[in-house]
């Protein structure tokens, strides 16, 4: 299983990284608006004022950007799993971290991120390879409850469908977080994992959480038209 956690997508061209990244920032603000199913390319290219046929540089069609939007977060996700079980952590102050970065990453550092969820929306090759590097991201959470359980931290749960209540949780807050809102999606994070690795300890056995707001760097400030522009 370990060698599932470092499976990629093929790496996009530094070039066009950014752009598509600010690309998939206003679409993130149209999906909002009319909903994802609802918008099409040109909504896109209206919200940046940009032609359709220079939105079509970066994206094929609407399915390539969003494969693109859940290539992006399981690349970060996978890249946080790696480091967060590489460290010499309790179970639960290792799932703690995990839960937090994930929140972070999905909602801070991956734009679009309402196209994280829709897998289904994918076809071919790429939607194999999305549910491959979901399935090894969901695996480094049932290793790490399973860890847990053998170090009788969490109580004797079946460590998959742990793992999916975890995930379904976390995946969820893309529907409702905002970014202007009154919370951090860190402090947020915090209150999740809190509760969720609660919930799996032993009776008496204290929570060891850690801090886990080092979940990587995070993209500069820029407006969409100034990076298409680069």
């Amino acid at each position: 299983m370990v060698q599932k956690i470092q499976e990629r997508a093929p790496a996009a061209d530094a070039k066009t990284l950014r752009p598509k990244r600010q690309i998939l920032e206003a679409a993130s603000r149209v999906f909002r608006r009319r909903g994802l199913h609802a918008t099409g390319m040109r909504d896109i290219a209206a919200e940046l004022e940009m032609h359709v046929g220079n939105l079509y540089y970066y994206f094929r069609n609407k399915e390539d950007l969003l494969a693109f939007c859940q290539e992006d977060a399981l690349a970060g996700l996978l890249d946080l799993a790696g480091r967060v079980r590489a460290t010499g952590l309790r179970a639960d102050a290792k799932l703690h971290r995990l839960i937090v970065g994930h929140v972070i990453r999905v909602n801070d550092e991956t734009p679009g991120a309402l196209a994280h969820l829709e897998v289904d929306a994918l076809t071919g090759k790429r939607r194999q390879r999305v549910l491959r590097q979901r399935d090894s991201y969901e695996a480094a959470y049932r290793e790490i409850i399973a860890e847990g359980i053998e170090q009788e931290i969490f109580r004797p749960v079946d460590a998959a469908v742990a793992a999916m209540a975890i995930l379904g949780a976390l995946n969820w807050t893309v529907k409702w977080y905002r970014q202007d809102g009154r919370r951090s999606s860190q402090e947020i994070g915090r209150e999740f994992a809190d509760f969720l690795v609660r919930g799996l300890l032993e009776p008496g056995v204290e929570l060891d959480a850690e801090d886990a707001s080092d979940t990587g760097t995070r993209r500069e400030a820029q407006t969409p038209q100034e990076a298409l522009d680069a």
